[in-house]
């Protein structure tokens, strides 16, 4: 694709005022949430989602999310019902994205729903992705700012080493402070865990009070982040690791000696805010083969196991 210089950007006035001109023009603009940098384009624009596709090689048939500055403006866009107003009373702004049935011709592009009849939305909980998207004053399609498959990015320093010269712009807001991407829950139907991530599924459950359905088949996606292979380092990885072989780098957690430790103190919180940096800092190693302790499988944990077996899934 054609190459571009791109901008890093403050999050200051000048700087949003820049992020928005872009975005109206139909360009791409990478900006933080709670979550991960998300990789914003305008979802009414053919034209514009089409290069995120083309930014990231990501496959066409992996849908996107929206972005929203506040609650009231998801109704313009999707079909709202109890269950999805009580989550998101209850959970937005925040690490939740609800998937509901798209309101009769809207204005969305179908690249950004993928051809299917509903649509993922969320309302971040980030001061500075709230600015770009109050400022814009419209839908944004904006999935993680990285190359499709690799390691999503907690900083622009992370964005701009997958996709410098792919994209306009990068605004600069620090580190995220969950550290891997939100939940996702279809509405649709009955309500059904479609990714877990940075809401715990235990609190969404107490929230509906009634158990999720699931729905793990990466073979056909409805929402983002369920193909097989994903977030994937460039070293192969073996999960559940009690040890590291003598050719092995060791991705530790808990009290074992590691090279690289996504929390020494049990922390599943800290775990996930370290486990995108940390997988590149295994790229930055040079890991060409990777082990990785066991992972808690509550809460937090849930979100860093399903990251790490689909960074550990074969690969084409």
């Amino acid at each position: 694709m054609k190459q571009t210089k791109t901008k890093i950007l403050s999050p200051d006035a000048h700087g949003l005022r820049e992020a928005t001109d872009i975005l109206r023009a139909g360009g791409l603009v990478s900006f933080p949430t709670e979550t991960v940098y998300g990789l914003g384009a305008d979802a009414r624009d053919n034209v514009a989602v089409a290069k995120i596709y083309a930014a990231k090689g990501r496959p066409s048939f992996n849908p996107l999310i929206v972005h929203l500055a506040d609650v009231s403006a998801v109704s313009q866009y999707v079909q709202m019902n109890d269950a999805a107003k009580r989550l998101a009373d209850a959970f937005w702004p925040g690490a939740l994205t609800l998937v509901l049935p798209v309101v009769p011709d809207g204005t969305i592009s179908m690249l950004v729903t993928a051809g299917l009849g509903t649509l993922a939305v969320r309302v971040p909980d980030h001061p500075v992705a709230t600015a770009v998207l109050a400022a814009f004053g419209g839908p944004v399609a904006a999935p993680s700012a990285n190359p499709s498959g690799r390691i999503s990015p907690t900083t622009a320093a992370h964005v701009l080493a997958g996709l410098d010269g792919r994209i306009d712009a990068v605004v600069d807001g620090g580190p995220c402070g969950v550290g891997v991407e939100s939940t996702i829950v279809s509405c649709a139907g009955a309500p059904t865990l479609l990714r877990a991530g940075g809401i715990p599924i235990e609190a969404l459950e107490a929230c509906l009070g009634a158990p999720l359905l699931r729905d793990e088949d990466p073979d056909a996606p409805v929402s983002p982040g369920q193909l097989a292979s994903h977030y994937a380092p460039n070293g192969l990885m073996r999960l559940n690791a009690s040890y590291a072989e003598p050719h092995e780098t060791l991705l530790g957690f808990g009290g074992v000696n590691a090279d690289l430790n996504l929390s020494p103190s049990d922390d599943l919180t800290e775990a996930a805010a370290n486990l995108f940096g940390m997988l590149h800092q295994l790229d930055a190693l040079g890991a060409k083969y990777i082990a990785v302790s066991p992972i808690p499988a509550h809460g937090l944990g849930q979100a860093i196991n399903d990251r790490l077996r689909r960074a550990a899934a074969p690969r084409d």
